[in-house]
């Protein structure tokens, strides 16, 4: 059987701080903080959800978290502007690292997954927009099971749906908690530190292999 290579999709594969640019006529000089705050505020609330049980889809999440950017910046954005802005997030451009990546993997022979708190016509459509959506065999979202990355249970879940176990599933992400909760659910994990800034939680759990581009995950799976 192939090998699966699951891959997270926001942060990993697309980058949703790109929304700036988006952003900037819309409210100037804070483009760059609201877009993190939006980011930061989307992720805790599909957290805050998972432990509540209280699910609502990741999309759900994108926008309340941008009317809370908006209250904490003190921007009022029409309703227009959300719709467009909504919008534009399903059109974020992928790191020019990835398509490389995934083509050196798919002539590999690896089976190559998006996988995703997303629901999964939404990721269809932003992995289209980037042109990679040929490059996968398939997508799963967290929305299949009502729950959000980093429960154990979509883990589990990706694994079955992929008929492998979870310990021959590797996750390739960029998102700290995304590989931790991988590794605990007992996947082999490959964190791309986009930023070299960014500092993984120390919880003595560590991924399988460090990268900082997805171009180079093809070449250390090989060793």
């Amino acid at each position: 059987m192939r090998t699966t290579i699951a891959f997270d999709v926001y942060g990993t594969l697309v980058n949703p701080l790109a929304i700036a640019e988006q952003l900037k006529s819309l409210v100037g000089k804070v483009a760059e903080p609201f877009a993190e705050l939006w980011r930061t505020k989307q992720l805790e609330y599909s957290f805050r959800r998972g432990l509540m049980r209280a699910y609502q889809p990741f999309s759900i999440c994108t926008e309340q978290a941008l009317l809370y950017a908006e209250k904490v910046k003190g921007v009022v954005l029409s309703g227009e502007s959300r719709i467009h802005l909504m919008q534009q997030y399903k059109q974020l451009p992928p790191f020019p690292d990835v398509a490389p990546g995934l083509t050196s993997l798919k002539r590999d022979g690896y089976r190559l997954a998006a996988f995703s708190n997303g629901e999964a016509d939404v990721v269809r459509a932003v992995l289209d927009h980037a042109n990679l959506l040929p490059l996968f065999d398939d997508i799963v979202s967290a929305d299949e099971i009502k729950t959000f990355k980093p429960d154990p249970a979509i883990y589990t879940h990706a694994a079955r749906r992929f008929g492998q176990s979870v310990n021959n599933l590797w996750l390739v992400s960029s998102n700290p908690f995304d590989i931790i909760g991988a590794k605990i659910a007992g996947l082999r994990t490959a964190w791309i530190r986009r930023d070299p800034r960014t500092v993984f939680d120390p919880w003595g759990i560590e991924p399988d292999l460090l990268l900082s581009g997805l171009d180079q995950l093809a070449s250390s799976m090989s060793k």
